[in-house]
């Protein structure tokens, strides 16, 4: 079972910055495509940005395009995410996940995820 921690969450004023980790424990890190998911209160969990084990291939949801950036690092199974120009809306617990099976047709689902860590919170004020 792939264990996974989330750190980094916090207040910020609107238009600021944040940078949130996720700590993996799993040897064969780089077999798992990871991704950051968000949900706020009374909506469905929704998709933020995944990226695939050769660091390579990022994809983003749209109202995220621009403005994160997914990164990971091989060596020490971490998985980041650079959250720039945060509005209100971007207000939710963010939540890390892991596949092993990469679909590129259903990233976006939170069902194709087999491992989740236990959120961090954001908040944004106006």
């Amino acid at each position: 079972q792939v264990q996974l921690v989330e750190s980094g969450g916090g207040l910020v004023q609107a238009g600021g910055s944040l940078r949130l980790s996720c700590a993996v424990s799993e040897r064969t890190f780089s077999d798992y495509a990871e991704a950051w998911f968000r949900q706020a209160p009374g909506q469905e969990r929704e998709f933020v940005a995944v990226i695939k084990g050769n660091s390579r291939d990022r994809y983003y949801g749209d109202a995220v395009k621009g403005r994160f950036t997914i990164s990971r690092d091989n060596d020490k199974s971490m998985v980041y995410l650079q959250m720039n120009s945060l509005q209100p809306e971007d207000t939710a617990v963010y939540y890390c996940a892991a596949d092993r099976h990469f679909s590129g047709s259903y990233y976006t689902l939170p069902g194709r995820y087999e491992s989740w860590g236990q959120g961090t919170q954001v908040t944004v004020s106006s």
